[in-house]
């Protein structure tokens, strides 16, 4: 990557991670209401939150569904064993595809402003459902009625 090429990518990643906390913090800067958000900044912004929510959730989930993986090894004998390190192989390699799959979505606005939003939206939305799939997966079959 040339070093006209750096500079900009280097500001558009310290404005995603920064741009959110910087927008909800600043005393100067009222609190975006996303359900009124109009300005592309805003969308920005709101996609970011979005986003970061639904990995919190994602997380939470994925530590129930890790330890209901664990459960399920402790019952079974030695060689039957892996139901924990097959979810952490399915965890990364799906980490690897939203990631992926949403650098892929940002493509539509690449440069411009609207990326950013795409790319959290997208991200947002995989994570949701992967949060309900680890759910799923740590109900079992029976739903954990």
């Amino acid at each position: 990557m040339s070093m006209k090429m750096l500079a900009p990518a280097a500001a558009l990643v310290a404005a995603l991670i920064c741009g959110p906390a910087f927008a909800q913090n600043n005393p100067d800067n009222p609190k975006i209401d996303c359900a009124k958000a109009e300005a592309q900044t805003d969308l920005n912004i709101c996609a970011a939150l979005d986003f970061d929510t639904a990995d919190k959730g994602l997380n939470a989930q994925y530590k129930k569904t890790r330890a209901a993986m664990v459960a399920i090894d402790a019952d079974l004998d030695n060689d039957m064993k892996g139901a924990e390190k097959a979810l952490i192989k399915a965890q990364r390699a799906w980490v690897d595809y939203r990631d992926g799959e949403c650098e892929a979505q940002g493509f539509q606005a690449r440069g411009g402003s609207m990326e950013p939003m795409l790319v959290s939206g997208c991200k947002a939305d995989l994570t949701k459902k992967r949060t309900k799939e680890l759910k799923d997966l740590a109900d079992g079959p029976e739903g954990n009625q």
